[in-house]
């Protein structure tokens, strides 16, 4: 009984990474940084706002101008309210082609603040049409804000300390050659920025560092130079690898869980992959395991390998600070994902080099630091990295070039510099019932954060529609990504997806395969003609040998870095001395100096 309750609660402890969309921006505090008494808090109220396009009503304004006046100085990313009535859920941004309008699904409301959807108990700003500013008129210095706007006349900020930021950009050169300008002036060696160092005086350099910004920024794609087997990019991430034609693509679905692996979900895994349902060529279908340490039974995670399943690596401690991934140090995901690969190797006896990918817990990607490592460390590639809900759908791509599409998700925290690691990117999943009729939403990465999917009949409508997106568009790889505890928190779920697999399995151009799989067919693509013969794939098809062994150890087992529990580790091998932590990863025990 002790054994199933802390399993169920490391499951319950990663079902959801949050009820958010992710196709909103980061969220920004309202005061954090700024000292009371040099700014106050303004809010535009819903009142002004309507006494102020009354009067343009009135003045017989174009609805062009009204839109011009709306998104003057707003932030391209900031979603705002055109109206407070209604439900709470409808928000619009300002683009090149005029207001882009989101909803968020029912049950959520908009958090203006946070700039995402969250359940509507959380959220307290649904009477105000726009995000808390700043106004810093009051200041008897320049105010230090993000996100200077001077909408009506009023000199506002958002509630952040704004960051000096580096001249990169001059008419004229302002240092020589080789060099570049901090925001003071002074000239430092190019190579300097971004490196994690602040190295100007007023510590500029280490202000602009995304992907876009970064001076020392992975090029853009040059196809003459990115050659596969080893390197693969396109301008807009969309590019079928050899340029194949569409129909001689193998529509390649990918089915990832997260978190993990004991009694509370092998039985689902059993029944899922039973070994009847074959890929076209033969081959049982396939699926990739994104191990957590806490509560794994390693004996269950060594059979998954048995059976040619994939197994990866999803941290070893996993932390629910979502700072400690996005702001993590090299040694930082070193210890996590380093250190849990080294344990599941042992524990779960995988000796043959297999595991070489990477999710990053609540997707929070730790930019180029956590690639620096991945590349030390021989990881062959990320899966953390989304992709927006667009028309058509991103392939994998590796990161010697500057990724395709725009840094989403959790943090913002993409690799600029170049790294020789592929990149399994995440697509939106488009959520809508009725594709045909229903309002625009944003997209969701994880199934289970399609948080308007309640009944069996929905999910397998979301099933369908997004397997047509990409099937009928540039086939691109279509990755349904779970935790386990939502396909088990409705029979009819779990019902669902066998029932799309065994529908899609009747089609000779659909193949179920684990991420490693997508790769090697990228780097060798072969068309579905020549596919029942694809030796990469073959490799993995026979079952080899038997269980390991029928009775796991069940080890009970402390650590002095986790004070007061008793945690039991299940593997076929022989007990540690120790609980397997970040300090002792071997559980063979340490020492402190």
């Amino acid at each position: 009984m002790e054994q199933r309750r802390n399993e169920r609660a490391g499951e319950a402890g990663d079902t959801r990474e949050n009820p958010t969309t992710s196709g909103t921006s980061e969220n920004v505090g309202v005061t954090r940084g700024i000292e009371p008494e040099r700014c106050v808090l303004f809010v535009v109220s819903a009142a002004a706002e309507v006494v102020r396009h009354k009067r343009q009503d009135d003045e017989g304004e174009s609805e062009d101008q009204s839109v011009d006046e709306l998104c003057e100085n707003r932030p391209p990313d900031e979603y705002f309210r055109l109206s407070t009535e209604g439900d709470c859920r409808d928000v619009v941004r300002c683009t090149k082609s005029g207001i882009k309008q989101i909803t968020c699904p029912s049950g959520l409301a908009f958090d203006v603040d946070k700039q995402t959807c969250d359940w509507k108990g959380k959220v307290s700003n649904c009477d105000r049409l726009e995000r808390a500013w700043l106004d810093c008129r009051s200041s008897h210095h320049p105010p230090i804000c993000l996100g200077t706007a001077n909408r009506d006349h009023v000199s506002r900020c958002f509630a952040e300390p704004r960051k000096i930021l580096p001249i990169l950009r001059t008419d004229e050169p302002v240092c020589p050659e080789g060099k570049l300008s901090c925001g003071n002036g002074e000239c430092i060696e190019k190579e300097l920025f971004c490196n994690d160092k602040p190295d100007c005086k007023d510590e500029s350099d280490e202000n602009a560092c995304t992907v876009e910004t970064d001076p020392n920024r992975a090029p853009d794609c040059d196809p003459t130079q990115c050659v596969l087997p080893d390197c693969f990019c396109s301008a807009d991430g969309t590019r079928i690898p050899k340029a194949l034609e569409v129909n001689q693509v193998p529509q390649m679905v990918t089915i990832t869980f997260n978190g993990a692996v004991n009694v509370d979900n092998i039985d689902l895994y059993e029944e899922i992959f039973n070994g009847v349902r074959q890929n076209p060529n033969g081959c049982q279908i396939r699926g990739t395991f994104f191990v957590s340490h806490k509560y794994t039974n390693y004996s269950a995670v060594q059979d998954l390998h048995r059976r040619g399943h994939e197994i990866g690596v999803f941290s070893l401690t996993h932390k629910d600070d979502p700072n400690y991934w996005s702001q993590g140090s090299y040694d930082d995901w070193l210890a996590e994902m380093a250190g849990a690969r080294l344990i599941i190797e042992r524990f779960a006896n995988i000796t043959d080099g297999s595991i070489i990918g990477v999710r990053a817990p609540y997707l929070r990607v730790g930019g180029n630091k956590q690639f620096e490592m991945m590349a030390d460390q021989f990881f062959v590639y990320d899966a953390s990295i989304t992709a927006s809900l667009g028309r058509v759908p991103i392939w994998p791509y590796t990161l010697f070039f500057r990724m395709p599409h725009r840094c989403n998700g959790n943090a913002h925290n993409c690799p600029s510099r170049s790294h020789p690691v592929w990149e399994m990117v995440m697509n939106e999943l488009d959520r809508r019932d009725d594709p045909t009729f229903d309002e625009s939403l944003p997209g969701c990465h994880m199934v289970d954060s399609c948080s308007n999917i309640q009944t069996g009949e929905q999910f397998g409508r979301l099933l369908r529609h997004n397997f047509n997106r990409h099937f009928n568009s540039n086939r691109a790889p279509l990755g349904l990504n779970f935790h386990a505890s939502w396909l088990k928190s409705k029979k009819e779920f779990k019902e669902e997806l066998i029932k799309f697999i065994e529908e899609m399995l009747a089609r000779n151009e659909v193949y179920f395969v684990t991420m490693l799989q997508v790769i090697q067919w990228m780097q060798n693509p072969a068309e579905l003609t020549a596919l029942r013969d694809f030796q990469e794939w073959k490799e993995k098809c026979d079952i080899k040998g038997q269980p390991y062994c029928s009775l796991p150890n069940a080890c009970p087992l402390t650590t002095r870095e986790l004070p007061g529990e008793t945690l039991r580790l299940f593997t076929c091998m022989e007990c540690p001395n120790n609980y397997p932590w970040i300090l002792d990863p071997t559980g063979d025990g340490f020492s402190v100096k």
